[in-house]
C-alpha cells in the first residue's frame, strides 16, 4: 500500500520513508494515542478536505480526554494538512492525523513520554461497497460509558472494533452493527448508524456511540434539504428489522445503505431517502453545492 512520499510529523514535512519508530513506543504497547479520519476529494476548484477544522477540533478533544498535552493549534493542523496534500499531490483520499505518547516512559501512567504528532495521507477508495450491504450484529458490545470514553477517538477503543470487524467477516458479512450493554442499537465499528420509518428518520442518542461528524453532517443536510429532522433516541434491534431503510454514515464509509441485518431484508429496498441523502453527501462533499461550501478546505 502506497503511503504517499511525504508524512508530517511533529512541525515539518519529511519523507515517509524516514519516518521511523521506536519499538518501545507507549502507544504502540497500550494503544494510548487519539486519530481522526478525514477524506480529501477531487472537485472542480482542486483538491478540497471536508470539515477540516472540525475534524481538527475533535483530535484535540480527543487528546484532552487522555491528558495528551497537544503542540500544535487547530489551525497548525489543518494548514500542515494542507502543505501535506499538496507535497504528496494528493487528488482525493484519506487523511490520518495521529497524537500519541511515544519513547521515553514505560508503564501504564503515560506522563513522562515524548508527545508525537503526526499525519499521513494516502490514496483511498471505497471504504464498504458502493451497492447496500450485508450487516451482522456482533457479539461484542459497544464500549461500556462507564469504562472509557465513548464520544473520544482513542486508538485502544478500536480493539472493540476490530474484534467486532473480525467477526463479520469471518462470518460473511459486510460489516458488524454493535448493541450497547442495555441491548439497545449503537453503531458500527467505524460508522454511525441511521434508520427511517414511516418517513421519519431515527440515529441513536448520544452515550455510547462516537458523535459523529458525517453524523452531524448528515442530520443537517436532512434537515435543510429534505425536510426531514433526525430524532435522537433508544433505538432497539426490532426497530432496526421493522425499519423501512436503514445505513451507516463515516468519514471512511460515507453513507453506505444496510441491505440486510442477520439476514433479514431491511424494507423493501426502495431506499428512496438514503438514496437522495448518499448523493447529496457526495454532490456536497465534491464542491457541486455553493452553499456548503465552507465545509471544504482547497489546497
Amino acid at each position: 500500500m502506497d503511503f504517499g512520499a511525504h508524512v508530517w510529523r511533529n512541525g515539518q514535512l519529511i519523507k515517509s520513508e524516514d519516518a521511523k519508530t521506536s519499538l518501545i513506543n507507549h502507544a504502540l504497547h497500550y494503544g494510548s494515542g487519539v486519530f481522526e479520519g478525514i477524506r480529501c476529494y477531487k472537485t472542480e476548484r482542486g483538491t478540497a478536505v471536508f470539515r477540516l477544522k472540525e475534524h481538527m477540533e475533535r483530535l484535540q478533544y480527543s487528546g484532552s480526554v487522555l491528558e495528551i498535552k497537544m503542540p500544535h493549534s487547530v489551525q497548525d493542523l489543518c494548514q500542515a494538512t494542507l502543505e501535506l496534500l499538496k507535497a504528496n499531490n494528493l487528488e482525493s483520499g484519506y487523511i490520518r492525523p495521529v497524537a500519541c505518547f511515544g519513547e521515553g516512559k514505560m508503564g501504564l501512567n503515560p506522563h513522562g513520554a515524548d508527545i508525537d504528532v503526526f499525519i499521513a495521507a494516502w490514496a483511498w477508495g471505497k471504504y464498504l461497497s458502493d451497492d447496500p450491504i450485508t450487516v451482522g450484529t456482533s457479539p461484542w458490545i459497544r464500549i461500556h460509558p462507564k469504562s472509557l470514553q465513548a464520544d473520544a477517538k482513542i486508538n485502544g477503543h478500536y480493539v472493540n472494533s476490530i474484534m467486532s470487524s473480525q467477526w463479520a467477516h469471518n462470518n460473511n458479512y459486510q460489516e458488524a452493527l454493535l448493541l450497547d450493554y442495555k441491548g439497545n442499537l449503537a453503531e458500527g465499528p467505524g460508522e454511525n448508524l441511521f434508520i427511517i420509518k414511516d418517513g421519519e428518520m431515527f440515529t441513536p442518542e448520544l452515550g455510547t456511540i462516537l458523535n459523529g461528524i458525517t453524523r452531524a453532517t448528515i442530520m443537517e443536510l436532512s434537515e435543510k434539504e429534505l425536510g426531514i429532522k433526525t430524532i435522537q433516541k433508544t433505538l432497539t434491534p426490532a426497530d432496526l428489522l421493522n425499519a423501512d431503510e436503514a445505513f451507516f454514515t463515516g468519514t471512511a464509509a460515507e453513507v453506505t445503505i444496510l441491505k440486510s441485518i442477520d439476514g433479514n431484508q431491511i424494507g423493501t429496498q426502495a431506499n428512496e431517502i438514503s438514496g437522495q441523502l448518499k448523493q447529496l453527501y457526495a454532490d456536497v462533499v465534491e464542491g457541486r453545492v455553493e452553499k456548503y461550501n465552507d465545509w471544504l478546505s482547497y489546497v
